[in-house]
């Protein structure tokens, strides 16, 4: 089932409220994809929607970054943290492309 414009714009205010920018997101990316112009508010929520989910990334990269940092006399700990980290760095990456 495909949900028109209006729809997916609903869906991403009740992503929104709940909270769940990761799928604000990928309905607003669906309703780019469609090829309107977007509105002043839905270029509100598109951004707002992005703005959390690198957000939330961004806070994951600095605390695990904080972890490697502290635990750098335990090799096994500091390695496990930095594939934690390139990780996270793949998913931000993949999320600014996606927006772009």
């Amino acid at each position: 089932m495909t949900m028109d414009k209006s729809e997916l714009v609903q869906k991403a205010k009740l992503a929104e409220q709940a909270e769940r920018y990761d799928d604000m997101a990928a309905a607003m990316k669906a309703v780019t994809e469609q090829g309107h112009e977007l509105s002043n508010e839905e270029r509100n929520l598109l951004s707002v929607a992005y703005k959390n989910v690198v957000g939330a990334r961004r806070s994951s990269w600095r605390v695990i970054s904080s972890i490697e940092q502290k635990t750098e006399r335990n090799e096994k700990k500091q390695q496990m943290g930095k594939e934690y980290r390139e990780k996270i760095e793949a998913e931000l990456q993949d999320i600014c492309n996606d927006v772009l």
